[in-house]
């Protein structure tokens, strides 16, 4: 299957969905979204058991596409919504999804990854959640999530500060399985996938849908759609829209 964002591809009977847009550090732009969860039905319907997704380039995800945000589309707006989108397809697809993780992984990345069964980063990894700083709250389910995988206590710190925090890091609070040279990268989400792949299917996915109950109890985002709602309050305060001016004014300065 083609897409315009990313590519798909099953060897050997796992599958990998690749983040291919690696000269604007893999955006998460609204058509990146769609295809996403499109890509979530296609491994589906081929009865995939596991799943790598990771990022083409020097980096895993900058998180969604700013240019969208600041322009003020209807594609931008829509972003909130797309977003849930892609991160409940992932977490419910058939296969156990695994975040082969490198470089800068940002905001929705985070989220993204964070809707992930397993997740291995590289020890170049450097995470951040910046949306404070652009004005906005966390959405697309995020919060419920990082409260699931490190407490509330380290949600708050990381996504309050805005603080950048490296692989090593998000292992210690809980966020990562392993942490891996980066060279080693793909050998090592390659040898997790096939611990997954060749136990009994049935088992794995039975177990998959336990654990996302258990989760879903702990820390539901059923209410999450109202990450949408925020977002557009957070356009009409003043400070808030500052804040997002000064964030996109240094980003393009650097």
């Amino acid at each position: 299957m083609e897409f315009e964002t990313l590519t798909v591809a099953i060897e050997e009977g796992i599958g990998k969905l690749t983040l291919n847009q690696p000269k604007k550090l893999n955006p998460l732009g609204t058509k990146t979204l769609q295809e996403i969860s499109e890509a979530t039905k296609w491994f589906d319907k081929q009865n995939t058991p596991v799943v790598i997704i990771t990022g083409e380039g020097r980096a895993f995800s900058a998180g969604f596409d700013l240019r969208e945000f600041a322009n003020g589309s209807q594609d931008g707006r829509n972003g909130a919504a797309l977003g849930k989108q892609m991160a409940d397809s992932i977490e419910n697809m058939n296969a156990v999804a695994i975040a082969a993780i490198h470089g800068h992984c940002i905001g929705g990345g985070v989220v993204l990854v964070g809707a992930c069964d397993l997740r291995i980063a590289a020890t170049n990894t450097t995470f951040s959640i910046p949306e404070v700083d652009l004005g906005i709250p966390l959405a697309w389910g995020g919060i419920p999530r990082l409260v699931r995988e490190i407490g509330p206590a380290m949600t708050r710190e990381l996504v309050m500060t805005c603080r950048p925090f490296s692989a090593e890091e998000a292992k210690k609070i809980g966020f990562l399985n392993r942490v891996v040279g980066t060279k080693d990268l793909g050998e090592e989400a390659t040898k997790l996938a096939i611990a997954v792949q060749k136990r009994p299917q049935s088992v794995i996915q039975t177990t998959k849908r336990q654990i996302h109950s258990a989760a879903e109890n702990l820390a539901s985002t059923q209410n999450a759609w109202i990450g949408e709602v925020l977002i557009s309050a957070a356009g009409l305060d003043g400070d808030a829209a500052k804040s997002a001016q000064k964030y996109l004014e240094e980003k393009n300065e650097n």
